[in-house]
């Protein structure tokens, strides 16, 4: 009889389901796929069907469901907080603590009477701590015996950033950062004021940090003054922060802004407002103090542990560029971090500490690692694929020979075309790794601003990754590994690089962004650097396949990839997300399992006789 424990994360932002069977991931997905709300923060009841389905499983056969935190934990700590702080924070205190003691509070049974919806009684519950659930999934999924393990985000209930340990089937956390001094919010902080959104805009403000004038006046006295005002941190990466200058621990938005613009001289930038220098340089210094902070972090977490490797989760471990900084500093032998590092794989993490911690239950170590790709989600068949053709009358070309279609699609590529690409399950985590990504090809100049502002509908100074056969990485990048989940930054190759002017820094944004930089232009960012997707021929054949067919025709063995979505949708789930996204945007064809499908008029092909037949269905 086969044992399984679901792990559930909900209530925040980021909601989701995992599915452990036998001690293997079966199947994980976010909530927001399914009800294509972004960051869907509700009870992830389609994630919940899903999975079990997956498992072929229902309710009754489970061991436990695993909460991702404790909830009466988290409400101790704001009540704390807003005692601590008052009478600051009122009207903060005024509207959220009736939402807790009405609904939060009550988690158990609001839970019970989720899973009652459901069909069926809800099974024993648990509640592994956050930055433990954290943890676990970094640990548990990793490749290695032992690690010494880094955990940082916004925060739990109390801890912010962990350091732990993990050998064999446990792990154990041996220090922590307790709110409201944190890493995660201090940058989230930065986000907001440079006119992002918080939970989301992260992400750009990473993107916008190479804009800014690296060893510059302005980014160096910026720097200083976040060491100097805003965050006290010490030789062993643990920090405090002044919260005179912040106000998100009892108020209702992230900073004093009044204090940070005397601070800074700076006003806080209005969303969609133009991007001038001077944001770059705010997003430069506090991208580089983040990543002296990680390192401090990390060597503490090195002397404690003792261990070779590391593994990381939590939001912060999202930031791929301080990765790529840690990696090459060579404090640890290696570095694996967990694909779905945000509140999402909490839910992951929730489960795996259940098997492994709960139910004591033993550890399978295996190389690359238990993640399975992150492709974990659901995945469709040709017949509900025909079926979104025969319901939109979609002109489209089956190919029997997946091969043929492989050469077709590396042709289209080629020619300048953006292809959308739908395969196998779908993603589990924030990144499209091949399986819901949109496609071009990295040799055009102009490819990342016909993404970014025709097929993406955002923001033009928006770097895209490039997804490289795991053989040709090191052709293309200076890394000596593999990369799997798009979560290390490494330089292009420099006999690839073509050098700027030494005044380009002078120039506007977007005068600097469309320069040549690289023979791979539209995935080399401003500062010589790339967002790398290693990947191996056994963990996603199908995309091998397409990217060994671009290879045999131009040469490189590297594509363009991003996430298949347009700007503030979520990734696409099933064909018929897929397809309205398609006929949505400029983007050339789709290529869904065997179907490749056009728009209009049959492309001109090499191997005109698979085009006889394209067809639409009544």
């Amino acid at each position: 009889m086969s044992e399984a424990i679901l792990g559930i994360s909900a209530y925040y932002h980021d909601s989701a389901a995992a599915l452990i069977v036998d001690g293997e991931i079966v199947a994980a997905a976010h909530e927001e796929r399914f009800t294509r709300k972004k960051q869907d923060s509700s009870f992830p009841a389609h994630a919940v069907r899903y999975v079990l389905d997956e498992a072929g499983l229902q309710l009754s056969d489970l061991s436990a469901v695993a909460f991702y935190d404790k909830p009466y934990i988290k409400f101790e700590r704001l009540l704390e907080t807003y005692h601590s702080f008052a009478p600051k924070g009122l009207p903060s205190f005024l509207s959220g603590i009736p939402v807790w003691v009405k609904e939060k509070l009550l988690m158990r049974q609001n839970l019970k009477k989720e899973f009652a919806m459901l069909g069926r009684e809800c099974p024993k519950l648990i509640f592994p701590e956050h930055h433990l659930s954290h943890a676990s999934s970094a640990f548990f999924p990793s490749p290695f015996d032992d690690a010494a393990i880094l955990t940082l985000d916004g925060v739990g209930e109390w801890a912010t950033t962990t350091i732990g340990v993990g050998k064999g089937q446990s792990v154990k956390i041996i220090k922590q950062i307790d709110f409201p001094h944190s890493l995660g919010l201090l940058y989230s902080a930065f986000t907001y004021y440079c006119g992002f959104k918080v939970n989301s805009g992260e992400y750009k403000l990473m993107g916008l940090a190479p804009y800014g004038i690296s060893g510059g006046e302005q980014v160096s006295e910026w720097k200083g003054k976040i060491y100097d005002q805003l965050i006290d941190v010490r030789e062993d990466g643990s920090f405090l922060l002044n919260m005179d200058y912040f106000d998100y621990a009892t108020g209702l938005t992230m900073c004093n802004n009044a204090a940070w613009e005397r601070l800074f001289g700076l006003p806080q930038r209005q969303s969609e407002a133009e991007l001038d220098q001077n944001y770059m340089d705010m997003a430069l210094a506090i991208q580089e103090v983040t990543e002296e902070i990680v390192l401090k972090l990390a060597e503490t977490a090195k002397e404690l542990t003792g261990c070779k490797n590391l593994v990381m989760a939590g939001g912060v471990a999202l930031n791929c560029v301080a990765n790529g900084k840690l990696l090459r500093s060579g404090l640890f032998d290696d570095l694996w971090i967990q694909p779905a590092s945000g509140d999402a794989g909490g839910a992951l993490g929730a489960a795996l500490a259940g098997w492994h911690l709960w139910l004591e239950k033993p550890r399978t170590v295996s190389s690359p690692d238990q993640m399975k790709g992150a492709l974990l989600g659901p995945e469709f068949g040709e017949q509900e694929i025909t079926k979104v053709a025969r319901r939109h009358k979609a002109p489209f070309c089956k190919y029997d020979d997946f091969s043929a279609l492989c050469a077709e699609a590396a042709r289209l590529l080629a020619d300048g075309n953006v292809v959308g690409w739908f395969q196998g399950r779908m993603e589990f985590g924030p990144r499209a790794l091949g399986n819901r990504s949109i496609l071009g090809d990295p040799r055009q100049p102009d490819m990342q601003k016909k993404l970014n502002l025709k097929i993406k509908y955002r923001e033009g100074f928006r770097p895209f990754a490039p997804s490289v056969l795991e053989e040709c990485c090191q052709e293309f990048f200076e890394l000596d590994r593999p990369s799997p989940y798009m979560l290390l930054v490494a330089p292009v190759k420099s006999d690839r690089c073509h050098p700027l002017p030494e005044d380009c820094s002078a120039l506007p944004l977007y005068d600097r962004l469309y320069r040549l930089r690289s023979d791979v232009p539209s995935i080399t960012h401003i500062d010589y650097s790339a967002r790398i997707q290693s990947v191996n021929k056994e963990t996603n054949p199908r995309y091998w396949a397409l990217i060994n067919s671009f290879r045999e025709l131009t040469g490189y063995g590297v594509v363009v990839n991003t996430s298949f979505n347009v700007r503030g949708e979520p990734i696409v789930c099933t064909p018929e997300d897929a397809y309205r996204c398609f006929m949505g945007t400029e983007m050339d064809f789709l290529v869904m399992g065997n179907f490749l499908f056009t728009k209009t008029e049959q492309p001109q092909s090499s191997d005109a006789e698979y085009w006889k037949n394209c067809y639409e269905l009544d």
